[in-house]
């Protein structure tokens, strides 16, 4: 596999062994001691330690603070650890948690205040004023594409509910996409990060939001997913399906500057609520979301289910997304999650007010949002 370079807009190096020219490049921008930002359990595995060995010439530190769904708490002691190194320059090197975390890490060692002043809905938010230190990222996922995002999602401290920075500022300056680094994924990992991957190119698509450039991307990045992902799981050294997943996500995070729908909604609920893991999150709702919005777009349903290959139409569709989930593991739903009744007074209305809710293709009342988590219980 040969490394393609593009931008989109972030310059992006994509292909087997793109780990390896993060040094140059970051020497070539005058960069000498930058921060690895980091999740604890990747800190603890083989491949951040040859993923280092790649990094000579450079004076380097990890913060490894990262775990669960990332807390503010975690971005300020990172902040806090960039300027104990005196870094430079920031490598997010995860997933999703990991880049999110990594992306403002920077932008709160070069600013006052808590992160949670500067999400986009504080009512006195601050704004991003400062040169942010240079940052690179490496999904070492595929499914949340955060990597090319602008947004970093963080969970506030007490009650884990869900905040959004959102500025084109804290865009990587270079992503480095290798696929080599998913090679050890566990098949479970793989699955939910890669129907993570999955929905936001499914839901970007659905989103009544005018922008036809996502539409050709999320179209495109499920196609390219919607062939991969079982091959992924079962194949767990299958390079080229790394590879697809990993252009899949990135094709998904690009497409959803549309926004996302209810799927979402209710994942950003479950994880705030119930701390679940959103890839996962996301896989137990999506057929039960999506049969339910199919009576308001269902033209788009009948190109989801061109593109992804399956014939019969939109509900055809949902039915090949429900095997899908049997295929690569994700069984039952939200009661075997440790879901119940009594998490419905809290996960309804934080689904209800969520962002993405005014993105979904059918409108959604919190009576709409209850009847959906007791049916994908």
């Amino acid at each position: 596999m040969t490394i393609t370079r593009f931008a989109f807009p972030t310059p992006i190096h994509f292909g087997a062994g793109a780990r390896k020219l993060v040094a140059a490049h970051l020497l070539e921008q005058g960069i000498r001691r930058p921060l690895i930002v980091t999740d604890r359990g990747l800190a603890a595995l083989p491949v951040l330690a040859e993923f280092q060995s790649h990094l000579k010439g450079l004076d380097v530190a990890v913060f490894s603070g990262v775990f669960g769904n990332p807390t503010c708490a975690q971005v300020m002691a990172g902040a806090a650890a960039f300027k104990a190194h005196g870094a430079d320059a920031v490598i997010g090197f995860g997933g999703g948690a990991a880049l999110d975390v990594a992306k403002v890490v920077g932008m709160m060692a070069v600013h006052d205040g808590d992160v949670l002043e500067y999400v986009w809905d504080h009512p006195q938010v601050r704004p991003i004023v400062n040169e942010l230190p240079y940052f690179v990222a490496l999904p070492t996922t595929s499914g949340t594409g955060s990597e090319v995002g602008r947004s970093s999602v963080v969970s506030e401290n007490d009650t884990h509910h869900k905040r959004t920075v959102f500025s084109a500022k804290i865009l990587a300056r270079a992503v480095f996409a290798d696929p080599e680094l998913t090679l050890a994924l566990p098949p479970a990992v793989t699955a939910a990060t890669g129907m993570d991957a999955l929905t936001h190119n499914i839901e970007s698509y659905l989103s009544p939001a005018y922008h036809p450039l996502c539409d050709g991307i999320a179209l495109e990045g499920l196609r390219i997913g919607a062939g991969a992902l079982a091959r992924a799981v079962a194949e767990p050294g299958n390079l080229q399906a790394r590879a697809d997943m990993m252009m899949s996500s990135m094709m998904g995070a690009i497409a959803f500057q549309k926004d996302l729908g209810s799927v979402h909604a209710c994942a950003h609920a479950l994880g705030a609520v119930c701390d679940m893991h959103h890839g996962l999150a996301n896989a137990l709702m999506i057929d039960t979301v999506l049969a339910w919005n199919h009576e308001a777009v269902p033209k788009k349903f009948d190109e989801l289910a061109h593109v992804a290959g399956v014939s019969g139409g939109g509900f055809a569709f949902i039915a090949w997304l429900k095997h899908l989930k049997l295929q690569i593991g994700i069984t039952g739903g939200l009661a075997a999650r440790g879901v119940t009744r009594e998490h419905l007074p809290r996960l309804v209305p934080l689904a209800t007010t969520d962002f993405t809710t005014g993105t979904n293709p059918r409108p959604a009342s919190a009576a709409d949002y209850e009847r959906l988590f007791l049916q994908a219980m």
